[in-house]
């Protein structure tokens, strides 16, 4: 083939290509959450924005993690009064892990346990009412509304831990893809799929699948207490403003179960078995990346580990610092070691860190893990943390603190990958020997190697499932096909209650004419033996 042959076909694939990506592409509406969850719905945004669709954002003006990339994304900026703040959400952020911290030191005593769960709820109810007041900021701003209906949208994506997205996909009658892991009434499974509470374990229990009779029966009594907290507390705040901007026939739990696909954010390979759904897909550790190479100061800092390799320690996006006096008991086990420490930390420098810690604001935490110099990652427990350490195969020592991190290293530790530290209670030496028995052990190391390849062993990336699945609603206008009917029976039916008082009423309709027959074919023979004698 001639060279002018050769580029006039290729020209005309490129033209070709260009028009069948321009008529593929999709407008997004994506409704996040602030904080961690924007973390990992944004890296889903960046990949949905390669594959050339268009995504438009709706979020308040307060935010303090989303902020306006017009490359990226077309912004749909809400104005609000100071809810969601970035210093407020902190400060409650601080308050709430200095009771939990008081609470895990006394943590065996009943009282601790109650006022875990009471921090907890506390701070989702506070989270909940300023959710509802982000509703309110939307749907009572008509220039957003009409903007949002001018756009025309092909689906919503949304992270459903608050309702406000669900609600708007239903007022815009657009299909529904959730970026999932939690729910306002809990995690997301609990909503959707049958779960007995016998080998599923509640989110907050601690617990894993195989229970004792003890277990079973907390976590019975907690799936109780949840319910009544969810019924009772959160979905009022959800089911006003149902009524007030989407029509007095509506109800949260319809529209939030309505969802076309349910992108769960879990692989089996960290979460128990448990049954589901055929519009459920799992997507675990899709923001999983091989590790890119490392800014020259982190470099430079690594490579001076030498053999004895590197410790990474952050606690996540809300805790930048604990209080002083355990900061200096973990740096006081640091100092000791002979690994190189990078540690996230946004407080007060403490006065006894040593010369092998580096502190800084931010870490490139996915490179970091990635490196082979890296040895261990003290974690607080975190969903994006735990992912990312299983993808690349380094062991954890978890320091959960908040929220569902508990429940994650339990998850962890059930594999033989992780060893847990009750912060509240650890002294430094607690700390050196946990390092120890990580770092130069291969018990933790090994397990968590054979998660790293169970995880890598799929037919396809997650990501690349979770796109799939966003362009399958997109293409098909829905998924109802893959949806359970379920969500549109009421309680009484979907437990068959009505079918069991039914059944028990003939049950006994029939013993009553049974009774009623024997008793008068028994009067019968009696007479009839009244006559013969």
């Amino acid at each position: 083939m001639k060279y002018s042959q050769w580029k006039s076909r290729l020209l005309t694939t490129c033209v070709l290509s260009a028009v069948i990506t321009l008529s593929s592409a999709i407008n997004i509406l994506v409704v996040p959450v602030d904080g961690s969850h924007w973390v990992n719905m944004r890296i889903l945004v960046e990949e949905l924005k390669l594959h050339g669709h268009n995504i438009s954002i709706i979020c308040p003006s307060t935010s303090w993690y989303i902020t306006e990339k017009p490359d990226l994304y077309q912004s749909i900026v809400v104005q609000m009064e100071q809810c969601f703040g970035k210093n407020e959400t902190e400060k409650m952020i601080q308050n709430y892990v200095q009771n939990i911290l008081m609470a895990l030191r006394y943590r065996t005593a009943p009282w601790a346990y109650f006022q875990l769960r009471y921090q907890l709820w506390s701070t989702l109810y506070h989270y909940h009412q300023c959710a509802g007041h982000i509703i309110d900021g939307i749907f009572k701003d008509k220039p957003v509304l009409k903007q949002l209906e001018d756009a025309k949208f092909d689906l919503v994506l949304t992270d459903p831990a608050f309702a406000t997205g669900p609600m708007i996909a239903y007022y815009l009658k657009v299909p529904l893809v959730y970026n999932v892991r939690w729910f306002s009434s809990g995690e997301a499974h609990f909503l959707s799929v049958p779960s007995p509470a016998s080998y599923i374990p509640l989110p907050g229990s601690q617990l894993t699948d195989k229970m004792t009779f003890l277990q079973r029966m907390q976590n019975v009594i907690l799936y109780i207490i949840q319910i009544i907290f969810s019924n009772y507390l959160i979905q009022p705040i959800y089911e006003k403003r149902c009524h007030q901007f989407l029509g007095p026939d509506t109800d949260i739990m319809t529209i939030l179960l309505r969802a076309d696909v349910w992108l769960m954010r879990v692989d089996f390979v960290f979460e128990f078995p448990r049954p589901t759904m055929p519009n459920i897909v799992y997507i675990g550790g899709f923001q999983c990346k091989p590790a890119r190479p490392l800014a020259a100061e982190f470099e430079e800092f690594v490579q001076s580990s030498e053999k004895h390799g590197l410790i990474v320690m952050s606690l996540g996006t809300f805790v930048g610092f604990l209080p002083m006096k355990f900061t200096m008991e973990i740096a006081e086990a640091f100092a000791q070691v002979p690994q190189k420490v990078i540690w996230r930390y946004d407080g007060e420098i403490p006065p006894n860190v040593g010369n092998n810690i580096l502190l800084t604001k931010w870490i490139p935490q996915n490179d970091l893990l990635g490196h082979p110099n890296t040895r261990v990652f003290i974690s607080h427990g975190g969903t994006n943390g735990i992912y990312e350490a299983i993808y690349h195969g380094v062991p954890v020592i978890g320091m959960p603190l908040i929220f569902d991190q508990f429940d994650n290293i339990v998850r962890l530790e059930s594999r033989g990958a992780a060893k847990t530290l009750n912060v509240a209670t650890m002294h430094s030496a607690d700390l050196l020997q946990a390092l120890n028995e990580v770092i130069n052990g291969t018990f933790y190391r090994d397990n968590m190697k054979k998660l790293s390849a169970l995880h890598r062993d799929q037919p396809e990336s997650p990501m690349e499932r979770a796109v799939f699945w966003i362009e399958y609603v997109a293409r098909h206008k829905g998924a109802g096909h893959l949806r359970s009917e379920s969500y549109r029976l009421p309680w009484y039916i979907y437990h068959c209650v009505d079918v069991m008082v039914f059944l028990l009423i003939m049950l006994l309709v029939v013993t009553v004419l049974v009774i009623v027959a024997l008793k008068k074919l028994c009067n019968i023979a009696w007479k009839k033996k009244q006559k013969i004698q």
